[in-house]
């Protein structure tokens, strides 16, 4: 059986824009791909709420996502991809961050998962780096104005170009989500059911062919 671990913020949670509550697993897109790649494999769901790639919350250190990586890995283990779908988080104000320095931390996380699992399960897994959606313009109007500004709109538009190019320099799998999928109208910032079944299928068809 294959081990697939999805490690990402509140998209690969499952947060619902429209109840504030978690998806079911049917509806999530974690969920989703079990259920499209079948009993062969094994789909980890690891999302966290406002998980970053690598700015930390003075007032919450326990999101950075790279504070969490090393022990996930090795509890998870033996893993056979990682789909690795984060940085929207780093986008908040309180950052004040470039893209490009988004991408240089999703970068540095994909350094660790390979050198990590290398000594700890003695293989490297497949790496599926992951663009994120988009962030709508309307995010300041929504109840995530205080966390992010006009300006996290407009860079995540960047995403793209920065990730693909990581992608290809640590000879990773590259997906931009935002070509398939969008933010929902009713919070600007996650995705609805119809955008996690795209994206399931999507990924489904990448990991057939990697792993």
């Amino acid at each position: 059986m294959k081990r697939i671990l999805c490690y990402g913020d509140s998209n690969t949670f499952g947060f619902d824009p429209v109840t504030g509550n978690r998806y079911h697993p049917e509806i999530r897109w974690t969920g989703r791909l079990q259920q499209l790649l079948g009993k062969d494999y094994c789909v980890v769901e690891e999302g966290c709420n406002g998980r970053t790639a690598c700015f930390t919350d003075p007032k919450e250190e326990w999101k950075n996502g790279m504070y969490y990586l090393k022990p996930c890995l090795n509890s998870q283990k033996p893993l056979d991809a990682v789909i690795l779908m984060l940085g929207t988080n780093d986008l908040k104000t309180m950052f004040h961050a470039s893209v490009k320095e988004v991408a240089d931390g999703v970068g540095q996380m994909v350094d660790v998962i390979r050198s990590f699992t290398a000594e700890k399960q003695g293989f490297e897994p497949a790496i599926v780096l992951v663009s994120p959606p988009r962030i709508d313009a309307a995010i300041v109007d929504s109840s995530f104005q205080g966390s992010f500004d006009s300006s996290a709109a407009v860079r995540s538009r960047e995403f793209s170009g920065y990730y693909r190019t990581v992608a290809q320099e640590k000879s990773c799998t590259f997906f931009d989500a935002a070509e398939y999928v969008g933010p929902s109208e009713a919070d600007s910032l996650h995705l609805m059911p119809e955008a996690h079944r795209i994206l399931a299928e999507q990924l489904a068809e990448i990991i057939r062919e990697t792993v």
